[in-house]
């Protein structure tokens, strides 16, 4: 136990080389949440009777649910519990420490503790960035720093840094695995089976589907012993097999009381409808007889039924939702109809990357289309930008192509590509995911400078260009996001 402590310490405690960059992109991430607090503090610093609906309606910066701030207000799983099966009960000390905050101010300060919980997560996804990029990977002190200021200049990089959902948590859970495994491929050992159970916790309990990506990860450094019956059974199977028990007992607990209350609430609504129209028709109908009576109130409630989808289909909600592959519980999320390589070209690798200022952190299920275009007078910049960053993740990935480590790192973007872009997955919205996958750009570019490591003009001339893309990206999405704010 003690040495496990120690280890967390250690992987904690900042190196001599690290500690003035991480000041500076801790103050980025501080300055970027109190822009949000701010914007919101009026609203959301009352106690109120109902916290989901005050957060859900009010909150509106792109699609970010703002379940966080329900959680540590009054808590409950909130959280979609198949998706997110512990991330409720790790909000479990902030919502006690605001509960103390409420009774000795009057005041929730669920936005602040929120903010509080972002900068620490961004702050440590910068620290394992860039260990992965100086430590693993090789690479110098000031094309660490290049790399790592594109990446956290990203849109939807910045955004998950301070929008109170949970993306900016899995994120530095992922960027801790993908160290860790590059960490022990570098010494030549590998990730150990409470290693394994441990990430798998923490990452499948903030968001389930990135603790396979834990499981990818220990692959890589096992290899073949991976599949050794006992670690594939007590660090594979067990924890998973736990992971699913849990959130079944909390859908049992929690939620499947609240949904058979409101299927009675529905039932008895519906029951009383049927009573108030069979009064109305029979207070019109000419014949009296109950057979007719039925008969008019069935047809009436056919034909409400039909106005009701037919104006449901006109709302933008629906019209932004592509058709599923097939029926069923899961496959109901699935989407085949949105386009694919518009979708990479304008929210992919588009919006992702650098915010479209037309819909301006809109929310396609209320106000943004599926697709939006760079326009005016800067869109052949935006374009440029993004062919430029392709090419560039293009040639890293040429230049990495022997490296296990990249294909670690890739078969987590490998994962995400067929979850969203291939089964359709949250498709019309992709870009919110992007810090489950982003950072395989500058983890890929990283190999163009390791290449030309020997050639100082090469090595340069990336690091400039770079460095100018990440100016760039800062400017632009910095602007579009103070300015989204300030409206």
């Amino acid at each position: 136990m003690t040495n496990m402590w120690k280890r967390i310490i250690n992987i904690a405690q900042l190196r001599r080389e690290e500690r003035k960059p991480v000041a500076v992109a801790a103050l980025f991430f501080t300055l970027l949440n109190a822009i949000n607090v701010c914007a919101y503090w009026d609203a959301f610093s009352v106690p109120a009777e109902n916290y989901h609906k005050l957060f859900v309606r009010t909150y509106m910066v792109s699609g970010f649910d703002p379940l966080t701030y329900v959680v540590i207000s009054d808590w409950f799983p909130s959280y979609n519990i198949f998706r997110h099966p512990l991330l409720a009960f790790f909000m479990w000390p902030f919502y006690l420490i605001n509960q103390g905050l409420m009774w000795l101010t009057g005041m929730n300060f669920a936005a602040v503790l929120t903010a509080l919980i972002l900068v620490v997560c961004s702050t440590y996804s910068f620290v394992f960035l860039y260990r992965i990029l100086r430590n693993v990977i090789g690479l110098g002190y000031w094309q660490t720093l290049a790399l790592a200021a594109l990446y956290f200049s990203f849109g939807f990089i910045m955004l998950p840094c301070m929008a109170p959902d949970h993306f900016v948590m899995s994120q530095c859970c992922l960027l801790l695995t993908i160290w860790l495994g590059g960490e022990k491929l570098k010494r030549g050992s590998a990730l150990n089976m409470w290693q394994t159970i441990a990430l798998f916790a923490l990452t499948a309990g903030i968001s389930l589907n990135n603790g396979l990506k834990v499981f990818l990860a220990a692959m890589v450094t096992r290899r073949h012993r991976f599949f050794k019956w006992r670690y594939l059974l007590l660090a594979v199977v067990l924890p998973s097999a736990v992971m699913w028990g849990i959130a079944k007992w909390e859908y049992k607990t929690w939620q499947w009381p609240k949904e058979v209350a409101r299927s009675e609430v529905k039932a008895r609504k519906d029951r009383e409808y049927t009573a108030k129209l069979r009064r109305e028709v029979t207070d019109t109908i000419a014949r009296k007889d109950s057979t007719a009576i039925e008969k008019a109130v069935k047809r009436i409630k056919q034909q409400r039924a039909v106005a009701k989808y037919r104006a449901d289909h006109k709302k933008i909600w629906h019209r932004n939702t592509g058709k599923p592959i097939a029926k069923g519980e899961f496959m109901n999320w699935t989407d085949k109809t949105t386009p694919r390589l518009d979708t990479a070209v304008e929210n992919l690798f588009g919006e992702g990357i650098q915010l479209h200022r037309d819909h301006a952190l809109g929310d396609v299920l209320r106000n943004r289309p599926v697709m939006v275009r760079y326009s005016g007078a800067w869109k052949y910049a935006n374009y440029g930008v993004e062919a430029v960053l392709m090419l560039l993740f293009a040639a890293g990935i040429w230049c990495g192509r022997r490296e296990l480590f990249l294909w670690t790192a890739m078969s987590f973007f490998g994962m995400d590509m067929a979850l969203h872009m291939g089964l359709g997955f949250g498709i019309n919205e992709v870009y919110i995911m992007s810090a489950h996958y982003l950072f395989v750009l500058p983890i890929a570019m990283a190999y163009i400078i390791r290449k030309n490591e020997s050639e100082a003009w090469a090595k340069r001339g990336v690091t400039a260009l770079i460095s100018l893309l990440a100016l760039w990206c800062l400017v632009w999405n910095m602007t579009v996001i103070v300015g989204y704010f300030a409206s």
